[in-house]
């Protein structure tokens, strides 16, 4: 069913997080949503058991956030039983479900435009199939934005995608995520982004928590490069420590909405070993409006981007807490590699304890040549490690990439590449310079996939 190209656009935009509603409100206050019609929020809990976690519209903070949309939908609602994170339509299918949320959602013919968080997978693929002629704009809400597609799109999904929203996290650093397909980068201003934090925070309970206390972030039990729950305990029981060790006896934990309640117990044991109050915020509240109501001492724990957000868009100390170390190995890299973990390390002070100035540590040398040289030596580095996770995404990255870990054959860049990992790449560094030739040669290459796939049969 195809709308006609002449009606008034309703766009769509797809919320499945506190901070992807957000941004969405701050973008729409910045004017980078304009629309003739109708701006609708199709909220998503896409969490592996939704009825568990609350939907980003049911959390505190949302409220202030609600007149920036005409009506806020429910895409679990539409899709039921089926699961919303994990369901997409047959192709055959597709037409039947667009006449089903046409009429389910009151679009009429109108013509519709579509606000993801990714096409890659979940609602966005969904929605991109089910509306075969919606130009798409995609945001990130946080380091992602900086790594590579999780994937090879579709060229006929990749082409329709117009822009890329985000928060603009590391100044200078240009976003790699769709530059295969040309799409350009646009930011949410910073300005926008903090205002509706600051509205959001008015909404929340009071925390409890006394002036000057350090906020805990929690990590997404299901991100890329996730701690398994026993290891996780032990980071965070080392960031507890470090924080008791730095002089802060009042802590406020903000777990992930997503983690269980089980792994909070376990860091609420340890603070209390440590002889620390720990306060947890009443309901699952968006870590950005804390940041705006308590104005905390120092911020630390491994989700990068809420750190970075905390640092470069609300001024505030941060530290990662010497959680954002090198992969173990190759298999680190699925999911679109360390990215978010070279950025926090490069930008962000280590220790548990350490407050920094506020938007980042100050280098030694702060002259313009030394801060261009760190930019383009972070850039380098982010898109060699955006290549080894998706080397299949954007080949033409090869060269640059050889050129890059060529020039550095130092430990403080080398040790984000595995060995394996960059020998399987037939990149400099994985194998002993005079095998280099053999193995970039395209008859080795392609005899040694032949190897690899007969190997893989043997194993099954």
């Amino acid at each position: 069913m195809t709308a006609p190209c002449n009606a008034s656009p309703v766009r769509l935009l797809v919320a499945s997080t506190p901070h992807g509603a957000a941004l969405l409100a701050a973008a729409a206050d910045a004017g980078l949503l304009v629309t003739a019609r109708e701006r609708l929020l199709l909220v998503a809990n896409t969490a592996p058991v939704p009825e568990a976690v609350p939907a980003p519209d049911a959390m505190p903070g949302f409220r202030p956030l609600r007149d920036r949309f005409g009506r806020v939908l429910s895409w679990n609602a539409a899709v039921a039983p089926l699961h919303p994170g994990a369901w997409t339509p047959r192709p055959d299918d597709a037409p039947l479900w667009e006449r089903q949320l046409r009429s389910l959602w009151g679009l009429g013919d109108a013509a519709v435009e579509l606000v993801v968080e990714g096409v890659e997978a979940g609602p966005g693929h969904a929605l991109a199939r089910i509306f075969p002629d919606a130009p798409l704009d995609v945001y990130a809400t946080g380091l992602s934005a900086y790594g590579p597609t999780p994937g090879r799109l579709d060229p006929l999904v990749g082409t329709r995608v117009r822009r890329l929203l985000h928060p603009g996290l590391v100044p200078g650093l240009q976003p790699l995520l769709l530059a295969e397909f040309g799409v350009p980068a646009e930011e949410v201003p910073g300005r926008a982004l903090r205002a509706v934090a600051a509205r959001a925070a008015r909404e929340l309970p009071d925390p409890g928590a006394p002036e000057g206390a350090a906020v805990l972030l929690g990590q997404d039990p299901h991100a890329p490069g996730a701690l398994p729950p026993g290891e996780e305990e032990r980071v965070y029981g080392r960031l507890l420590a470090g924080l008791r060790e730095a002089g802060h006896r009042a802590v406020v934990l903000a777990p992930h909405p997503a983690a269980p309640a089980h792994r909070v117990r376990g860091i609420a044991r340890r603070a209390a070993e440590l002889g620390l109050e720990l306060y947890e915020p009443q309901g699952a509240q968006p870590v950005e409006a804390l940041y705006e109501r308590l104005r905390p001492a120092l911020v630390t724990g491994r989700s990068f981007g809420a750190l970075l957000a905390a640092s470069t868009l609300h001024g505030l100390p941060a530290s990662h807490g010497g959680t954002a170390v090198p992969p173990a190995g190759a298999a680190a890299y699925e999911g679109g590699g360390p990215v978010a973990a070279v950025i926090a390390d490069a930008l962000l002070p280590a220790g548990a304890g350490a407050g920094g100035a506020p938007g980042g540590p100050e280098p030694a040398d702060t002259t313009d040549t030394t801060a261009t040289a760190a930019t383009a030596e972070l850039a380098g580095l982010v898109r060699a490690v955006a290549f080894c996770a998706q080397p299949r995404v954007d080949p033409g990255l090869r060269g640059e990439v050889e050129r890059f870990l060529a020039a550095h054959p130092g430990e403080r860049v080398r040790r984000w590449f595995p060995r394996r990992l960059l020998a399987s790449l037939a990149l400099p560094g994985g194998l002993p310079t005079g095998l280099g030739p053999v193995v970039r040669n395209p008859a080795v290459r392609r005899a040694a996939r032949r190897a690899r796939a007969l190997g893989r049969r043997a194993r099954r």
